[in-house]
């Protein structure tokens, strides 16, 4: 349950993709766009249009598991090379980047929540 770690290996689906789609759609694109095997282990990442929803597929054992982000506020910012490609091979660290808007120039960061007032 809940076994994401540094240890496994992450591909980005290089197109947009619709958030409505769930666990067999992804998986066929996993099979028929990326050529891989849902069941190998692999988490596999995809994000929509807008940039505001990310998805990961991963199978567990039991079972697949999809874990969802909807940002309040702004974007993901997926790597460049991914344009170029069907799918990206992504480590943890860069995943882990993506998902909380951090960049290696911290002036690139981008804005996810409103400002909290107490």
């Amino acid at each position: 349950m809940f076994s994401l770690n540094d240890s496994m290996r992450y591909h980005l689906y290089g197109e947009p993709t619709d958030m409505r789609k769930s666990f067999h759609t992804l998986s066929g694109l996993v099979t028929n766009n990326m050529g891989r095997n849902v069941r190998d282990g692999d988490v596999f990442i995809f994000v929509n249009k807008a940039r505001n929803r990310l998805k990961l597929l991963h199978m567990e054992p039991g079972g697949l598991v999809i874990y969802s982000k909807l940002l309040e506020e702004g974007r993901f910012r997926v790597p460049s090379r991914v344009a170029q490609h069907n799918s990206i091979t992504m480590q943890w660290v860069d995943l882990v980047m993506m998902v909380e808007g951090i960049m290696t120039d911290p002036r690139t960061r981008l804005k996810r929540l409103k400002r909290i007032n107490y």
